[in-house]
This record gives C-alpha cells, structure tokens and sequence, in this order.
C-alpha cells in the first residue's frame, strides 16, 4: 500500500492536545482535515482515533473551535471534547460547502456512474492509510462520528470501510425512501435545496437499514434531535 504525501502545520496547543492542519493529494484531488493529539500520550502508546465529521457547509474548525454561535450551538465542540478526554481526533474537510459548487460536481460524476461520495471514500481512505501509521493511534480502534451531513457520511462511508469499528450517526438517518421521495411530509428532501440527494434506482437497491447491514455486525449508534427533520 503506497503512503500518501502529507503536509501538516501545528495550528492548536491547549493545555490538553496539540492539532495539525493536515492535506494529502488524493488521486487528482486533495484531502484535508484537523489532527488532533491529546498531550500526554506516552511513548509506544497507542489511543483510539474518532474521526469527527461536520455537516452541510461545514469547516473541521467548527468543531474544534466554533467561529460562530451558531457552529457552537449546532457541534458543541464535540471534536475538542473528545481530545480533552484523551482520544485522537481527526476532523476531515469533506466537499460538501461553497452553495451550489459542489452539487456541480455531483452532477459532472453522476453521466459516469459516479456520486460525491465516490471522492469522499476515496479520500477517507487515503486518510486512514496514513491515520492507522501513526505511533499513537491503535488502527484496531477507529471509530466514526458524524452529525447531520456528517452522519450521511456515517451512512456511506463505513459499509465500504471495514477500518471504521464503530459508527455513530447522528441526525441523518431515515426510511430513506420515504425521506426522499414523499410528497406528503414537511421534512421530505422535495421542498429543499438538496438536489443532489436524488441518487439513480436508489429506492431498488439500498435504503439506510439495508447500508447498517453491510456493516457486518459492526456497532452501530443513531442519535436524533428533537429538532432534527428525521
């Protein structure tokens, strides 16, 4: 397996865990994302790793250090939290912001059989090659967490990446179909701006309890808001 050519730069030190921009080229593309390392690991010490993924127009930085109220309220800092508590955290930057922009490459992919999340795969996986060799992370114990788009993420992702142990989806998941397709209630991807949920024969092949079962046994967590549209 041919390890990826990463830059990285300290941005964070706290009093609990140091953080690194992190970017890798990932075959004609790039990945990016936060690395976050609890101070105090010790030498030939392994820590789980929680890779922290943010929602529909989304920074890592939101839930490390939120630039906004409205970042704070919506993440909690559930990032930082989870370095204060003493595990690795990776936060990647996946494509989904910049308004339409990226609905235009879901739309250039979709004539070749390909969806955003054909990239987003791609780059976790690039980014686990390199996660899994770091002296203080335990490959064994990788753990994903994602909130809203983020926990779409958790759906598309892990059912093609056995590295992930264990998944925890919050605010995402659904009877899919129905969320995509009915015209019959308030919180159906219809009345939004989300064109590129509408993924082809999707209601023929696999609705949300379908991917869970590709996880193979897997530890699986859904977690829902009282204010979440699900």
């Amino acid at each position: 397996k041919r390890q990826p050519q990463v830059e990285t730069r300290r941005i964070y030190d706290t009093v609990d865990y140091t953080g690194y921009e992190v970017y890798m080229r990932v075959e004609g593309v790039f990945a990016y994302g936060i690395l976050l390392v609890p101070k105090g690991v010790k030498p030939g010490e392994r820590r789980p790793l929680v890779v922290a993924q943010h929602g529909l127009e989304g920074r890592p930085q939101d839930l490390i250090d939120p630039p906004d109220a409205k970042a704070a309220q919506t993440y909690g800092r559930f990032a930082a939290r989870l370095a204060e508590r003493g595990f690795v955290v990776y936060a990647p930057q996946n494509p989904y912001l910049h308004g339409d922009n990226f609905r235009v490459i879901q739309r250039k992919a979709n004539p070749l059989g390909l969806t955003l999340y054909s990239f987003i795969v791609a780059q976790h996986k690039k980014s686990l090659d390199w996660l899994e060799t770091l002296p203080m992370v335990d490959p064994e114990r990788i753990g994903f967490y994602g909130l809203s788009y983020g926990g779409r993420t958790a759906m598309m992702v892990p059912p093609v990446e056995p590295r992930y142990k264990v998944v925890i989806c919050s605010g995402n998941f659904n009877e899919w179909t129905w969320k995509i397709a009915s015209n019959e209630v308030p919180f159906s991807y219809l009345w939004t701006q989300e064109t590129e949920m509408f993924d082809f024969n999707l209601a023929n092949t696999f609705g949300h309890y379908e991917l869970v079962a590709m996880m193979g046994g897997r530890p699986f967590m859904v977690e829902r808001g009282h204010s979440d549209g699900v």
